[in-house]
């Protein structure tokens, strides 16, 4: 996945400034910066939610995208979330959803509604939605809100996981112990995507 010297803007105010970013298969790229500074502007542009004033965004294939605040209706069952998202990829079963779940520590009935669930259980389940697919780039927007040390550890060990299956990671973090997992990590300042400490 790249992006090449993209630019966005909302009015008169440019949030995205010439942006460059190469995420090659198999890397896992950590995107930093204050608050404000344009992150989540800059996911959505990847993954095709917003569409760049100019520049080029060139993906490979699917993206799975969790945002940082969970998605899901509350009226549903996580296992009716589950089939609608099979129905949506066209997947046979949700047997990869399942797995991802317990990967996750989720120990809740699958029947359960998701307005039931704790704040750091949603976003298991957001985040599974994101991943059931197994599509060749994650995006991922601070994707452990909520969760437990235990499961923040058991996410990276996911995270590894991926990777090494070839999977293109783009994770925005604002945890400084969460650097070191990253092969690159690029802040994003005045618009634009600046070296971070590389850890590769």
């Amino acid at each position: 996945m790249t992006l090449e010297e993209v630019w966005k803007s909302y009015g008169r105010r440019p949030v995205l400034r010439g942006v460059d970013l190469v995420v090659p298969a198999g890397a896992l790229v950590g995107i930093v910066g204050e608050n404000g500074a344009g992150k989540t502007t800059l996911l959505r542009t990847v993954i095709g939610e917003l569409v760049p004033d100019r520049g080029k965004v060139n993906r490979v294939g699917e993206a799975g995208y969790c945002p940082q605040e969970a998605v899901v209706n509350p009226l549903l069952s996580v296992a009716q979330h589950l089939e609608l998202f099979r129905v949506a990829h066209e997947l046979a079963d949700v047997k990869r959803a399942r797995e991802l779940l317990a990967i996750l520590g989720y120990a809740e009935p699958l029947e359960q509604r998701v307005g039931t669930l704790s704040g750091g259980t949603q976003q298991k389940v957001n985040l599974v939605l994101a991943l059931m697919h197994d599509p060749p780039l994650l995006v991922l927007d601070e994707p452990y809100q909520g969760f437990d040390w235990h499961t923040h550890e058991r996410f990276w060990e996911l995270a590894r996981h991926l990777k090494e299956r070839g999977q293109s990671i783009v994770v925005v973090s604002h945890l400084i112990h969460d650097l070191a997992h990253f092969d690159t990590v690029l802040e994003l300042r005045d618009g634009k995507l600046h070296q971070g400490v590389s850890t590769a």
